[in-house]
């Protein structure tokens, strides 16, 4: 079987709901078109917008702690700069987010959703054109292996849905784990695109949290370590030649 990739996601907010895509174009050294524009500071957190930086996720509103952040359902339309906002048992808003006030209206309804026990401090949303809000600062592009999903899906017995691991290409034909053995540099093809891994991608307790319900019930952290003797699931790329990448495309070892 040709490998593929079975789909493509973007999370323009950071920690909030995955956005299935069909295409997206690919350029040298750029991220994933859409994906991780804003983030919700959860406290102060020394980010600068005029002098962007990496920040590590513990200082934002994510599923590694606060996992009732997957109930609030999010949709981002990136020509408008609008974002459709659903809470549970509630009607759905938009709040603009090139706008300081739609900012505001978003961390104003999100800081009384979550509660105040789960907030270390003002929520802000945060943008930076300049970068995005990955989980490590090589994370352009992250990919992840449906097979070995799998595989440690057989291993514990349980359904695991891949949206646990907010990968943007979920790859179908590729024997599970293979991913783990490519040194940094090796070559792929992304559809028309062709970029380098980068490096596995260490997983957190985000991969705990079950995305439809928001409750922490599987500890894959764990799983991952018991199970294979690391805590890797996926893999970093980086675009070396621009290209277009369409649901279904080839994604392969170009070797």
């Amino acid at each position: 079987m040709t490998s593929r990739a079975a789909a493509l996601y973007r999370y323009p907010i950071k920690g909030f709901s995955p956005e299935a895509v069909r295409s997206a174009r690919l350029d040298p050294g750029a991220y994933f078109p859409g994906d991780r524009l804003f983030a919700v500071e959860n406290g102060p957190s020394g980010f600068d917008p005029a002098a962007p930086k990496f920040i590590p996720k513990r200082h934002f509103t994510v599923l590694a702690h606060i996992p009732r952040v997957a109930q609030v359902r999010t949709c981002f339309d990136e020509e408008r700069g609008t974002l459709r906002v659903a809470f549970p048992e509630a009607d759905a808003f938009d709040v603009d987010l090139s706008r300081a006030a739609g900012r505001e209206a978003f961390a104003r309804r999100l800081a009384a959703f979550l509660g105040e026990e789960t907030l270390n401090g003002p929520l802000r949303v945060l943008a930076a054109p300049a970068t995005r809000f990955t989980d490590d600062p090589a994370g352009k592009i992250s990919i992840l292996n449906l097979a070995s999903v799998r595989d440690l899906e057989e291993r514990l017995g349980k359904p695991i849905d891949p949206l646990r691991f907010r990968a943007n290409v979920h790859v179908e034909g590729w024997a599970p784990w293979i991913e783990l053995e490519l040194a940094g540099g090796a070559p792929l093809r992304l559809g028309g695109a062709r970029a380098c891994v980068v490096k596995s991608i260490l997983r957190c307790a985000a991969t705990h949290v079950d995305p439809q319900s928001g409750e922490r019930d599987l500890d894959l952290v764990e799983a991952l370590w018991t199970q294979y003797g690391h805590r890797f699931c996926g893999i970093y790329a980086s675009v070396t030649h621009e290209g277009r990448l369409d649901e279904g495309d080839a994604v392969e070892f170009a070797l």
